[in-house]
């Protein structure tokens, strides 16, 4: 009777938990503005940091515009830093989908070979650990100041993290899934795009993350190194101003630069990255 009592009991509660009303839904617009309003506090206390050095006179006001200054030569000069922009991004995006080809195949042979790993493991850290504009000097001897020298070193800078994500991602799959793909009757081939990349798929878009940060790196680098005729780009503009003593300009294009790489963030790699978590459990649905 005491046992039958007790079952009961287990049921009763297992009912009411059923009855506890599930999490509201979050609107898009209430999920946007808690998305952006702490971006916008912390942009405004840096701008009034700025400002308020500027209005001390922490330097010469020639050699430390104000923030309205550096923004007004923004928009002066929309049309051209616009055209700087597109190609530097545009630049940053083609080397970064190369790498991205590249970056996936060495890392999906190494994890699964031991004899590549054996062998090249260690040499794909030692590239990600090296200086960006270390490879210059080899690039323009190679490739003289063109595009394909600027192209070279964002890849070099980018292949490696996105390796290194795809190997750490696949040595960090619990066994029980490789196992039960076998079972299963999948094929090396099959075991790796059905169970092997869906897996490492967490740290994968990590190490995109965080190969995009290489890539633009590299890419604002080279562009103040090698200036090509005719073509504009952010940081050729960053050079041209800095050649003519133009702070607006040079703070102007910093702040281009700052916008470009938050945003990238925000809307693909963040993005990217919540949607992995949501789809694998790790964030709250009605939340996130």
């Amino acid at each position: 009777m005491a046992v039958r009592d007790q079952e009961l009991t287990q049921l009763e509660t297992g009912l009411d938990a059923l009855e506890v009303p599930l999490p509201r839904r979050v609107s898009r617009g209430r999920k946007i503005w808690r998305a952006t309003w702490p971006k916008v506090v912390a942009t405004a206390i840096v701008f009034g940091i700025w400002e308020f050095l500027w209005l001390i006179e922490w330097k010469p006001r020639f050699q430390f515009p104000s923030p309205s200054q550096a923004i007004n030569y923004i928009f002066d000069n929309f049309s051209l830093v616009t055209e700087a922009a597109w190609t530097t991004l545009s630049r940053g995006i083609y080397g970064f989908a190369i790498a991205l080809v590249i970056g996936t195949v060495v890392g999906g042979l190494v994890a699964r070979i031991p004899v590549l790993r054996a062998g090249v493991g260690s040499m794909i850290t030692g590239l990600q650990t090296m200086p960006s504009v270390a490879w210059f000097p080899a690039a323009l001897i190679l490739f003289k100041p063109t595009e394909t020298a600027i192209l070279f070193v964002v890849v070099l800078g980018a292949t490696p993290s996105i390796a290194n994500g795809l190997i750490n991602g696949i040595d960090n799959i619990p066994p029980v899934l490789l196992r039960a793909g076998r079972v299963l009757g999948a094929t090396r081939l099959a075991a790796f795009r059905n169970v092997v990349l869906p897996a490492a798929l967490p740290s994968f878009v990590g190490g995109l993350k965080q190969a995009w940060a290489f890539a633009w790196r590299s890419l604002l680098a080279g562009e103040l190194l090698v200036l090509i005729p005719g073509k504009h780009s952010l940081g050729e503009q960053l050079e041209y101003n800095r050649s003519f003593g133009d702070a607006a300009g040079i703070f102007g294009m910093m702040i281009v630069i700052f916008i470009i790489g938050v945003c990238m963030d925000a809307f693909v790699f963040g993005a990217a990255d919540r949607a992995v978590r949501r789809r694998y459990g790790l964030v709250d649905a009605a939340a996130g």
